[in-house]
């Protein structure tokens, strides 16, 4: 078997304020604290998915650092919307603290936003639930 994807780690200034907002776009829970103050979310659906078989919902780990963002991310996420059209999902996640951006995407059919914190990241116009 192997590897599985379990958890994407995310460096920010702000941990906490990242987990309100990745939480609400997710519909995720904080899973952990740690004394370090990197927090994890996770789908409240599979707790743990490390020790299970098969494909699991990964984690988001929000650990502080001191530097900020640069350049454009390489990796990074492309949501589906489930229970709404894009444009209705775009609209919610604008309202959450997320921006409009341009990383060079031109008439393409998804929309990349960022994160309050200036992390890319795509919202898809085909829906999978």
């Amino acid at each position: 078997m192997g590897s599985k994807f379990t958890e994407l780690a995310i460096d920010c200034a702000d941990p906490h304020g990242l987990t309100r907002f990745w939480c609400a776009v997710l519909d995720y829970e904080v899973q952990q604290v740690d004394d370090d103050g990197v927090v994890t979310i996770g789908s409240p659906l599979v707790p743990e998915g490390k020790g299970r078989r098969g494909p699991v919902p990964p984690t988001l780990t929000f650990a502080r650092v001191p530097e900020g963002k640069v350049v454009k991310n390489r990796p990074h996420l492309d949501l589906n919307p489930t229970d709404r059209d894009q444009a209705e999902e775009v609209r919610r996640l604008v309202d959450l603290g997320a921006r409009p951006a341009d990383v060079g995407q031109g008439d393409a059919s998804w929309v990349t936003l960022t994160d309050p914190e200036g992390n890319e990241f795509c919202v898809l116009a085909t829906r999978h639930p």
